[in-house]
């Protein structure tokens, strides 16, 4: 069950084509597959970085259960590419936040 929430102030991006590489991404987390992925993409947003308004994304993952740093290590640098390929957005220039939970609520109960 994950969940990925990308937020940028790039503008003109294509959210359908983030949300495929997302797809085949979230896979290098061990037991995640598209077909749990919940994902968001947010552009055009007021934001800022290093104290400047130049293109940044932030992108926030959240996930049932935990993984493994190496897991998380490759997950950020594909994430890191991805993102910077589809929004221009250098890799300096995103973030990539982890969340993990213990309950995760879906069709009317809990995990």
């Amino acid at each position: 069950m994950p969940y990925i929430n990308v937020t940028t102030n790039a503008e003109n991006v294509s959210a359908q084509r983030i949300e495929k590489k997302l797809g085949e991404a979230i896979t290098l987390l061990p037991g995640k597959t598209e077909r749990w992925l919940m994902t968001r993409v947010t552009e055009g947003a007021r934001m800022a970085f290093a104290g400047s308004e130049e293109p940044c994304v932030m992108a926030e993952v959240a996930l049932f259960g935990s993984a493994t740093e190496s897991a998380y290590a490759k997950l950020t640098a594909e994430l890191c590419r991805v993102l910077s390929e589809e929004t221009g957005v250098p890799e300096s220039r995103i973030y990539v936040k982890y969340e993990e939970t213990s309950t995760w609520g879906w069709s009317g109960s809990n995990f």
